[in-house]
């Protein structure tokens, strides 16, 4: 049975509201991004061993690694990213999850990142082999961003095709798509790229819009969540609403917005047939 998480950090960078606001709610999963105004990659130990007793006194687990790793632009050292990578994966034992959120990065000022697709896949593939060989339970999960590389369905077909397999999973974002210009969604992303999702990014977005509670926007939520239950997905479904603001690097919702944003993930999975724990 799917289950739902969350980035806890959407709802306020302070953890005890995270956690309380989480349960009000009825969840048991977050997706570890930020708390205390810091980016979980840069998170001292303390604050690390805080957060960890604080989760457990909550009966919450960890879904997966929020990381920004892929979120820089490509020119930098291919050392830069490999080195957060360790980190995440790091982080990722430490909590017990197995999932870590990469992206597939961004152009230099001024050029194209489809100018840097072997270079883009070259690194991509360097992860998935570290992973493979030092944490072999971790999966990289890769997430289709604005204006990265893997950024419209085509191009996350070609990276998911090439490294899909146990250390490497798609994970399908409705709003990006809605927010690149794809038009047509269950035909003209979810179809070809299906096969490889292993995780849901739940936000949904009005084309020309702003970002809307889901099944409210043009992802096609409803359909696409229908046509998953019926293959049987069955991984984590992680609320990421952006209702409040959405930025480069995270999106805030507020505590209020956040249940609404939960009540409507609720119906919309209710809708398309989909059990969600």
């Amino acid at each position: 049975m799917p289950s739902f998480s969350a980035f806890a950090d959407e709802i306020s960078q302070d953890p005890k509201e995270q956690l309380d606001v989480l349960r009000s709610c009825g969840l048991r999963y977050l997706d570890f991004r930020g708390a205390w105004d810091k980016n979980v990659m840069e998170l001292d130990h303390a604050s690390l061993d805080t957060f960890a007793r604080m989760l457990a006194d909550a009966g919450v687990k960890v879904a997966a690694i929020g990381s920004p790793i892929g979120k820089s632009t490509i020119d930098k050292p291919a050392s830069y990213e490999m080195e957060r990578l360790k980190h995440a994966c790091e982080l990722a034992e430490r909590f017990a999850c197995r999932y870590i959120r990469v992206f597939s990065f961004y152009p230099p000022e001024g050029k194209q990142i489809t100018s840097f697709a072997a270079e883009v896949l070259a690194r991509i593939g360097s992860w998935v082999e570290y992973v493979a060989r030092s944490h072999p339970n971790l999966v990289i999960t890769h997430e289709n961003e604005s204006r990265i590389y893997g950024d419209l369905p085509e191009r996350c077909v070609e990276i998911c095709r090439r490294f899909a397999g146990p250390n490497f999973t798609g994970c399908y974002d409705f709003a990006n798509f809605v927010n690149d210009g794809v038009e047509r969604l269950f035909e003209a992303a979810w179809k070809p790229l299906r096969q490889y999702i292993g995780f849901f990014h739940l936000k949904d977005m009005k084309r020309g819009g702003g970002m809307m509670p889901m099944g409210q926007g043009d992802g096609e939520a409803e359909r696409i969540l229908k046509d998953a239950a019926a293959r049987g997905y069955d991984g984590f479904m992680t609320l990421e609403p952006h209702l409040s603001h959405a930025g480069q690097f995270k999106g805030h919702t507020g505590p209020e917005r956040f249940k609404t944003a939960v009540e409507a993930a609720r119906q919309v999975c209710r809708a398309a047939g989909m059990m969600v724990s």
